[in-house]
């Protein structure tokens, strides 16, 4: 399969067209994933409201009642409640890996087993974050391809 990649003048809608002689279950997969890619969330910094690309999106973490939404440089308070945004971010490979905290598995640079059946992931921000012995199934399903 060839990839082409085509940069287009700011005022013209970004587009993904594909081209195929059969709708395969490959091709399934990249439509799924693009449209994964998609969409935004709302966060607050100081009364301010933002919208914040999914794509810019390390994690979410619920701290004493207040939901926190962690972007490349900043971070932003959520309006919705946690499991609110686990449904909404469910789909676009964002994956609960604790009681108060959901990743962004596409931000994982790395894993590795930590103490008592719990593992550590590295995010390409640097952040560690620790995934409980509870969630390291779905991790590993996750990371299988099982999950989404």
């Amino acid at each position: 399969m060839e990839i082409k990649v085509l940069k287009i003048v700011q005022s013209e809608p970004e587009e993904v067209e594909i081209r195929c002689h059969e709708v395969t279950d490959q091709v399934k997969d990249i439509v799924t994933f693009v449209k994964s890619r998609q969409g935004q969330l709302t966060g607050v910094i100081e009364g301010k409201q933002y919208e914040i690309p999914v794509t810019d999106v390390y994690y979410v973490e619920a701290v004493d009642n207040t939901v926190f939404i962690y972007g490349v440089k900043k971070v932003y308070e959520a309006r919705q409640k946690l499991y609110e945004l686990e449904g909404i971010l469910r789909e676009k490979y964002f994956l609960r890996v604790s009681k108060s905290l959901i990743v962004n598995l596409m931000k994982v640079k790395s894993i590795k087993p930590a103490l008592n059946g719990r593992y550590s992931a590295i995010l390409q921000s640097g952040e560690e974050i620790i995934i409980s012995r509870k969630y390291v199934s779905d991790l590993k399903k996750a990371l299988k391809g099982e999950l989404f």
